[in-house]
């Protein structure tokens, strides 16, 4: 289960980034997500995935 609030999610996210995944699609496929439901929760609070950091900035 991930964090439904999206400040935690984007920290969460960023962390398994980081630490165990080298892209979002590696991630979302892993842990069963929906790639653009993930986009849109971060795009709520003004991130955005930035391939060549494999991060949400």
């Amino acid at each position: 289960m991930i964090p439904q609030d999206p400040v935690m999610l984007l920290s969460f996210l960023n962390l398994k980034l980081r630490d165990y995944y080298g892209s979002l699609d590696a991630l979302c496929e892993d842990l069963e997500l929906d790639r653009e439901e993930i986009l849109q929760k971060m795009k709520q609070i003004d991130y955005t995935y930035d391939e060549e950091s494999n991060r949400f900035v």
